[in-house]
C-alpha cells in the first residue's frame, strides 16, 4: 500500500466528500474514486459508506484511519531524520509527556538546547503513560517523560530531579478541607476520581492498605487537572492528583498522609537508534542533570 494512497484515503475521511478531497489533493474525482475502490479491493473490506452527499467511514475504515495516521506520521518523521545529517544538528524531536512538574526543568532545557541548535524543533505530545509508551514502541515518539511506577527494563532512562507528591483535590465545603493532610481512614467511603492507569490505581490501593475494601471509586480520568477540577466542583467526588497549583476559589488541595511520592523519568527505547538531534538532546539532559551512564 503506497503512502500516496494512504494520504488520499485520509483526505477523503477528513472531508467526508470526494469532490472536496479531490480538489485539495489536486487530482480528478474519477481518479480519486478509482484509487479508493482499488484500496478496498486490495484489503478485501469496505472502508466507506457512500451517500448522495457525503462519504463516511465504516468500522474497518475507522481502524485504517488510525493506523494510516500513525504510518504517515512515522514516514514523515523518518524522512526528516534522514534529510538532516548528524553534523548539522537539526530536525524534530518528538516527546510524549504526562502532567508533571518535571515539565518545568525539561522545558528550560529545551529552551537552552534551542539556543545552541536553533534548527531543532520539538513536538510535545501530552498523554497518559500507556499512550506514550505505545507511541514509543511504534517509533512515533523519540522520548517519553513518564511518572513512575513504570516498567523500566525496556528503556534507557534519565531520572528527573523533581519528586511528585500525591494530593487530594477537594471542594472547600467538604469536611475534609479543614484537615491539613488526608489519611486512608478519612477517605473511607468517599467517592474518588482516580487515574485510569492500572499501575497507579494499584499504588493507591496499597496506600489504603486494610481499608481498601472501603475505597469508593466513582470515576477514572486520564488527563487533565482542569477536567478533574470540573468533576470535583460538580460533586462527582474528590480527585487523587499530583501536586499542582489550584486556582479555583471553590476547591482546595491537601497532601496524603502517609506521603505517596512518585519519581519521574525521561525514557527512550533500548536497542533503537535515536535520531542525531534526539541523541544530542538526551545527552544534553543527562549532562545538565549530572547523571552518569545508566
Amino acid at each position: 500500500m503506497e503512502l500516496r494512497i494512504l494520504r488520499y484515503f485520509l483526505a477523503v475521511a477528513r472531508e467526508e466528500n470526494i469532490t472536496r478531497a479531490a480538489s485539495i489533493l489536486h487530482v480528478t474525482q474519477p481518479t480519486l474514486s478509482r484509487q479508493l475502490m482499488q484500496m478496498e479491493e486490495e484489503l478485501g473490506v469496505k472502508l466507506f459508506h457512500r451517500g448522495r452527499h457525503n462519504i463516511l467511514l465504516t468500522e474497518e475504515g475507522m481502524l485504517l484511519y488510525r493506523r494510516a495516521q500513525e504510518i504517515i506520521n512515522l514516514a514523515e518523521k523518518t524522512e526528516k531524520e534522514l534529510v538532516h545529517g548528524a553534523e548539522n544538528i537539526s530536525g524534530e524531536i518528538a516527546i510524549g509527556c504526562g502532567e508533571t512538574q518535571n515539565m518545568n526543568p525539561l522545558c528550560r532545557m529545551i529552551a537552552d538546547f534551542r539556543q545552541q541548535y536553533p534548527d531543532v524543533t520539538f513536538d510535545i505530545y501530552t498523554a497518559i503513560a500507556d499512550d506514550v509508551k505505545e507511541r514509543l514502541e511504534n517509533g512515533i515518539l523519540d522520548l517519553g517523560l513518564l511518572l513512575e511506577p513504570v516498567e523500566i527494563s525496556r528503556y534507557n532512562f534519565i531520572r528527573m530531579p523533581l519528586k511528585e507528591k500525591w494530593h487530594i483535590l477537594l471542594r472547600k465545603d467538604s469536611p475534609l478541607a479543614e484537615k491539613e493532610s488526608i489519611t486512608p481512614g478519612d477517605l473511607s467511603g468517599v467517592p474518588l476520581i482516580v487515574a485510569k492507569r492500572l499501575s497507579v490505581r494499584n499504588e493507591l490501593e496499597n496506600w489504603f492498605g486494610r481499608l481498601v475494601e472501603h475505597m469508593n471509586m466513582a470515576a477514572t480520568c486520564n488527563l487533565s487537572h482542569n477536567n478533574q477540577a470540573v468533576m470535583v466542583e460538580n460533586g462527582i467526588g474528590a480527585a487523587i492528583v499530583m501536586e499542582f497549583t489550584c486556582d479555583s476559589d471553590a476547591l482546595c488541595i491537601r497532601p496524603l498522609k502517609p506521603e505517596v511520592i512518585s519519581g519521574c523519568v525521561l525514557v527512550w527505547k533500548k536497542n533503537q537508534a535515536l535520531s542525531p538531534a534526539a541523541a544530542k538532546f538526551a545527552a544534553y539532559v543527562r549532562k545538565n542533570l549530572e547523571i552518569g551512564p545508566e
